[in-house]
Parts: structure tokens; sequence; C-alpha cells
């Protein structure tokens, strides 16, 4: 085990760096990624457990399942982009916003910064002292007025592009799951949904990596949440079926 380490008067320890390391929560991936696995694991399930409960044969529950998965995989990719986009393009209206004020009303610009951090507790007069040196340089002058005043850092903004395809990839493999025992020749909706309600669990774990919550209550609490979405389909299909 590694002890501290002195570099230029200050010491390191490694464990302390390596506790205050954090996951990288931009890009835009891990959200869509995310909902893009459950979407398309809930989406199939419950798809697969309607048709299964209407007494369709085997060979229509695949071919409802695969255009579930096809026309559900665009959808949640489109869906990823024009959301992401769209919120691109009005962050780089508020910061265009933003710059024009900057320019136009520099001391009032300084003083409402200065506010936000007296709100924080820093005293006034260093507050309106650091918020006039900020405003000195335009580029970050805007950047931290978007964060303070928007929440967003615009040299940060997700890419579309990335959301999209991962929310597609990710929508794929999820609705594939339930669906692959059809594909591999079996004909019973319980093994199906066995192999759905793993893979919620699966992700659902899987998820608890990124948000440090408990892997088994993740788990459990995806595998209920497509329980009953399930359910509710299957009885739909047994009322048809009726």
């Amino acid at each position: 085990m590694s002890g501290p380490e002195r570099s230029g008067g200050a010491v390191h320890h490694p464990a302390a760096e390596d506790a205050h390391h954090h996951a990288d929560v931009s890009g835009g991936w891990l959200r869509a990624a995310v909902f893009g696995a459950m979407d398309g694991l809930v989406t199939n399930i419950a798809l697969i457990a309607g048709v299964g409960g209407g007494g369709v044969a085997a060979d229509d529950i695949v071919l409802t399942g695969t255009a579930g998965l096809v026309a559900g995989a665009i959808s949640m990719g489109l869906g990823e982009y024009t959301s992401v986009r769209a919120q691109n393009e009005q962050l780089a209206a508020e910061v265009a916003k933003e710059r024009q004020e900057l320019i136009k009303f520099p001391e009032a610009e300084a003083a409402e910064l200065a506010r936000v951090w007296e709100a924080r507790g820093v005293p006034p007069e260093l507050a309106l002292q650091v918020a006039s040196i900020v405003g000195r340089n335009p580029d970050e002058a805007v950047r931290v007025h978007a964060q303070e005043e928007l929440g967003m850092d615009p040299d940060d903004s997700p890419s579309p592009w990335v959301a999209a395809g991962s929310s597609f990839v990710c929508f794929s493999i999820g609705a594939l799951v339930p669906l692959l025992s059809y594909l591999l020749g079996a004909s019973s909706l319980t093994i199906s949904l066995a192999a759905g309600g793993a893979g919620l669990f699966v992700a659902g774990a899987l998820v608890a990596r990124f948000t440090r919550r408990p892997w088994w209550w993740s788990g459990l609490r995806q595998l209920l949440l497509g329980a009953a979405a399930a359910g509710a389909t299957f009885a739909i299909g047994l009322l048809f079926a009726a």
C-alpha cells in the first residue's frame, strides 16, 4: 500500500486523490444509454407479454418483437438527437444574449454576478471585486455567467450524435434480450419473460455503478417496474383472447 508523496512542498496521498475522483457525467451518453437500454427492455418485454397473453403463435411474437425493436430504436435515437440538439441551440442563444449584455452593461452584469456569490456567503466587496476581474476577460466572463445564471457550461455541452447513437444501440440491445429466446427456436413465453427480467435486473445493477447506490436495490427496482408493465400488457392480451 503506497503512502503519501511529497511534491513541491505539498503532500499528495493517492487514496485521497482517488476518493476525490468523479465519474464523467458530461457528454450526454450516460443518460441516453440508460434510458435506451431500460426502454428497450421494458418496451419489448411488455409487447411480447401482451401478444403472448393473447395466445398468438411464436412467429407472430418474433415479428411483433422485431418490429418493436426497430421502430423503438429509431424513435429513441431521433428523439435523443432532437432533444439534445434543441437544448444546445437554446444554450447557444442564451450565451449569445449574455455576451451582448456583458458588452453593453458590464457594470450591471458584474453586480449581478456579485449578488449570486454574496448569496453563497462571499463578502460583498470581495464578490464585486472578483466579478469585476472576471469581466475583464470576455470569454471567461461569458462562461462564468452562463454557469452561474443558466447552470450550464457552454464549453461542455453534450453531443446530440453521441446521445442518439447511445440511445439507438442500447435500446436495440435491451429490446433484443426478451426476443432472443424466440430467435433461437424456443417458443416459451415464460423463458422470454424470465430472460427479460434477468436483463432488467442486470441493467439496474449496472446503473448502480454510476449512481453509487446498492446494486441489488437498483436491480430489484428495475425488475419490479418491468414486471408491472409486463403484467399490465399480459392482462390486456388475456382480455382480448377471451
